[in-house]
């Protein structure tokens, strides 16, 4: 993970700009991870992202059923 490999180099004295262009990331993207991911392990990381993902496939699915919901709503009533 990019964001171990940055706390790695700069545990080896390097400064954080040069840590992350190391990794290939920008120093804004590191501090956004490292503030969303910073006590986590790999493995809880990894399912985190897994229940965000998971998350917002539910989102549209309600999202999606709701419509559905409103349309049928409007042909019962003939306003189409």
């Amino acid at each position: 993970m990019k964001l171990r490999e940055v706390e790695g180099n700069k545990g080896k004295g390097m400064d954080i700009l040069t840590a992350c262009k190391q990794a290939g990331i920008t120093d804004a993207t590191y501090y956004r991870w490292r503030k969303k991911y910073g006590g986590m392990k790999i493995d809880q990381a990894k399912r985190y992202k897994g229940l965000e993902k998971e998350n917002g496939r539910l989102k549209k699915l309600v999202a999606d059923q709701a419509l559905d919901i409103a349309i049928l709503k409007e042909a019962a009533r003939g306003n189409f």
